[in-house]
């Protein structure tokens, strides 16, 4: 896909759960749709359950969303009632709880990988965060991304990176707050809990790092094990959150936190080996690391910017496919590869921001720079 080819969708969001939904639904339709229907041969393929299985599980979910997040199943509701009345009739409001659902619904069996960092800088003259990610991911779904705006009355303004249908993904808001997803393919799975997707919405409701992790913790976990990597202008936590229990990573003495696709702390869960690149891409990324502090040395780490991450780190093919620019294994089915890149700064003397471009950094294939907000 040329840069010409990429025409990604800006939608704005606001108003009451309901309503925000219900503009969500109708103005991504047939992104939805089209969703709805790469996730159903996507679960026949990796999982062997086919739609009626799905939508089992994903009522036990909907009955942990009503208890624990209702605002958001409202929200949930309001995405299915705009697909239908753009005349989307056969979806309903438990085809939109499983998507939402989707990474715990799989059991740990899909295999999806991403490299996220975060990076405290404090060097004379500068003060930022800068939190970013590759995100991995089947290729039929990057012609369904979009960008969205939500705002609700009392909450920050959010600004994220969409699956259309999927309430929460990765992205940050006005108060300087921002996430990252990491996808661990661990059990044991409890539909007692919040998919993680909601988690990544929630946590872009607050308004710092420690308000998030308690909000988290008060909601129980995550019904999956995940690694959000969060940040606010004050530092990074990177959080490996499981059923059993959670454990938060800190940065280094520099400042850094990397993660791939594999707990480094978190021994709480069966997590089998999987992604053989996983750690190798980790191991990739701190070695970047290093050459861009000693290339630039300390005076000069205030030019570290979207645009030098990535070319010097996110457009990395080390190790390929299996490499930070990931791209499709010729030796699998799954077709998976880099869909979208997203850098994020905080900084407390600048209102928050974020460059995304969609496909794989530095191949020159991959679409113009967009600006988050808008």
């Amino acid at each position: 896909m040329s840069s010409l080819a990429y025409e990604i969708v800006k939608v704005e969001l606001s108003g009451t759960p309901y309503e925000i939904g219900l503009r969500h639904g109708q103005l991504l339709a047939p992104q939805i749709v089209d969703q709805l229907a790469i996730y159903r041969d996507l679960f026949e393929e990796a999982c062997k359950f086919d739609w009626p299985t799905v939508r089992g599980v994903a009522a036990q979910f909907k009955e942990s969303i009503a208890r624990l997040a209702p605002h958001l199943l409202e929200e949930m509701r309001g995405i299915a009632d705009g697909v239908r009345s753009a005349e989307h009739p056969q979806v309903d409001m438990l085809d939109i709880v499983a998507m939402n659902a989707r990474s715990e619904i799989a059991l740990g069996q899909w295999d999806d990988g991403c490299t996220s960092v975060a990076w405290k800088i404090r060097a004379p003259g500068t003060h930022k965060q800068i939190l970013a990610q590759n995100w991995d991911w089947r290729e039929g779904v990057g012609k369904n991304l979009a960008l969205a705006s939500i705002s609700a009355p009392e909450k920050p303004k959010i600004w994220v990176v969409i699956e259309p249908g999927i309430v929460g993904k990765i992205g940050f808001n006005s108060s300087s707050v921002g996430v990252c997803l990491n996808a661990i393919r661990a059990r044991p799975i409890s539909t007692e809990l919040l998919p993680i997707h909601l988690l990544l919405r929630i946590a872009l409701e607050c308004d710092s790092v420690d308000t998030a992790i308690a909000s988290i913790e008060a909601l129980g976990g995550a019904a999956s094990s995940q690694h959000i990597l969060i940040a606010d202008k004050d530092g990074a936590r990177g959080l490996e959150l499981s059923p059993r229990g959670g454990f938060y990573l800190k940065e280094d003495e520099n400042g850094i936190l990397a993660h791939t696709n594999h707990f480094l702390e978190n021994n709480l869960v069966d997590e089998p080996p999987w992604l053989t690149g996983s750690p190798v891409r980790l191991q990739r990324a701190k070695a970047i690391f290093r050459e861009l502090m000693d290339g630039l040395g300390p005076e000069r780490l205030g030019e570290v910017d979207g645009e030098l991450l990535r070319k010097r780190l996110f457009a990395d093919t080390f190790n390929s496919p299996q490499a930070i620019c990931c791209s499709p294994d010729p030796n699998r089915a799954a077709r998976i590869q880099t869909l979208f890149n997203i850098v994020m700064t905080f900084d407390p003397a600048r209102e928050p921001s974020a460059e995304v471009i969609f496909g794989k950094p530095g191949s020159g294939e991959e679409s113009p720079v967009y600006q988050m907000p808008w």
